[in-house]
């Protein structure tokens, strides 16, 4: 008898790349596939689909690789546990990018075998994403690097201190509220469309603040967002206290340095973080933990430019447990057991922004398995 073969995911925009990973999973045995809402993927990924699922759902119940075909019924990074503890397959297959914790231990309480995928290529056909489908918008994502949270006055004022970070080429589509600037890149693409434009980078990020910052803003999103997007390489933003802007940018673009932050660095992929979250609850800022902060985005600085990856990895998680002393919410059960998990493999960790979810950054010697790799949008051309 055939084993039962699961996959699950949005498959928008139906191409090669989505039939060829249909006929590897169905290698394995009799192939089921769930399928994301609209809804669900309109949450993970801050956007609509650009064909709706009763499209997906009869183009995938069209595959010849495929049994049968739903649409899930729940929502978020597990929308398809219902259909999983039903269906009780044999595997659950996914892709590099799919794997998440919490598919392992759901796989592991249900009895499931986790397979993730080779990526077999189909001769003479090009490879193919839905994201490199929607490449047309180049725009990059942030990553905040150390000593995220300097940015707001509310803590430098206590000590300030420098904000590293790094700008993001868009290969993935990286879910939304999940610590890569998603929202600022929101506002950049409502502002340029496609790609920044040309021009004095640092009046186009002033220009992009401004825009996701009119007067009269609540809650002012920190520089180090737009600085972070439209800014290409590495940036040391020094913060002087109490400041919004910061007082000196420092950029770096050694193809050296940016590759050994691209060979050191491996995304674990954690669920978003709710809508309703507040992570600002419940903080304790102070002089002495703005100060760690600091202390730790210098640390991350001098070894990011020496290449030295024991002290990368020893200041980079030292940032992250400085942001926690102070927003204690960063820190949830989910990325609490994720890190005990990868705590003998990696060097350090620290979650890709600072809101509580969406990605935890791994400092690692060596290669970390099913984790994401991401590129550094380098220095333009002229």
């Amino acid at each position: 008898m055939a084993k039962k073969v699961f996959v699950s995911g949005c498959f928008d925009m139906l191409h090669s790349g989505h039939v060829a990973f249909f006929e590897e999973a169905a290698t394995h045995g009799d192939l089921y596939v769930g399928i994301g809402s609209d809804r669900t993927i309109s949450e993970l990924k801050g956007r609509r689909t650009v064909n709706g699922e009763s499209e997906r759902l009869y183009m995938i119940r069209s595959l010849k690789f495929v049994t049968d075909a739903w649409i899930n019924k729940g929502s978020g990074l597990l929308d398809f546990e219902e259909e999983l503890r039903e269906l009780r397959p044999d595997i659950f297959f996914v892709n590099e990018d799919g794997y998440t914790p919490d598919k392992k231990r759901l796989c592991d309480e249900v009895g499931v075998e986790l397979v993730v995928s080779r990526r077999v290529p189909v001769n003479g056909l090009p490879p193919r994403s839905t994201t490199a489908l929607r490449s047309e918008c180049r725009i990059p994502y942030r990553l905040d690097v150390a000593g995220g949270w300097l940015d707001q006055p509310y803590v430098s004022r206590f000590w300030p201190g420098a904000v590293l970070t790094i700008s993001i080429e868009p290969d993935l589509e990286f879910n939304d509220r999940s610590g890569m600037s998603s929202s600022t890149r929101k506002k950049a693409v409502e502002l340029w469309h496609t790609d920044i434009p040309e021009g004095d980078p640092e009046l186009l990020a002033r220009t992009l603040f401004c825009m996701e910052n009119p007067p009269g803003t609540t809650y002012v999103s920190g520089s180090q967002d737009a600085i972070g997007i439209v800014f290409p390489g590495l940036n040391r933003l020094d913060y002087a206290s109490g400041e919004y802007w910061p007082e000196k940018i420092t950029p770096v673009h050694d193809p050296e340095v940016l590759d050994f932050i691209e060979q050191h660095l491996w995304f674990i992929t954690l669920p978003p973080r709710d809508g309703a979250f507040n992570v600002l609850e419940r903080t304790n800022i102070s002089e002495d933990g703005a100060r760690a902060l600091a202390e730790a985005a210098e640390g991350v600085w001098d070894a990011l430019l020496a290449k030295d990856i024991s002290a990368f990895g020893r200041w980079y998680r030292a940032s992250f447990e400085a942001q926690v002393a102070m927003f204690p919410l960063m820190k949830s059960r989910v990325v609490s057991e994720t890190i005990e998990q990868y705590r003998d493999r990696a060097l350090g960790w620290k979650l890709a922004g600072a809101g509580g979810g969406g990605y935890l950054a791994l400092v690692s010697d060596r290669p970390v398995e099913n984790a994401i790799r991401i590129r550094i949008r380098r220095e333009r051309s002229v």
